[in-house]
């Protein structure tokens, strides 16, 4: 197996509030993918909702997935006052969240 030097994915699963309206929702998302134009390390950033047909989800409903060129490039995404501004509003909107961060790795058949 061949893991990726440098690139990093940073995945946030979430469950928004019961009383988060959809509307609200949409502005966060759009809050985070923002995040894209202010944070230099912060390459792409995708989003989903879970569509599963195995009931595996947890309460888990979003996935937020962001890419950057290193480890370092997660860190400093994660002190930017950008990110910590956007950060304490998202994250009291959620009921539940986890974070993963990782390096993508390529099996060689």
């Amino acid at each position: 197996m061949e893991e990726t030097t440098g690139l990093v994915k940073h995945v946030l699963m979430a469950k928004f509030k019961d009383e988060i309206t959809q509307d609200q929702i949409d502005q966060l998302i759009k809050g985070y993918a923002n995040l894209v134009t202010l944070i230099e390390p912060m390459k792409s950033f995708h989003w989903g909702k879970d569509v599963s047909v195995e009931n595996l989800h947890l309460g888990f409903t979003h996935v937020f997935e962001s890419t950057f060129e290193s480890l370092e490039g997660v860190a400093e995404y994660i002190s930017h006052p950008a990110h910590v501004e956007f950060a304490n509003e998202f994250l009291t909107a959620l009921d539940k969240v986890l974070v993963i961060d990782y390096r993508p790795t390529t099996v060689n058949l």
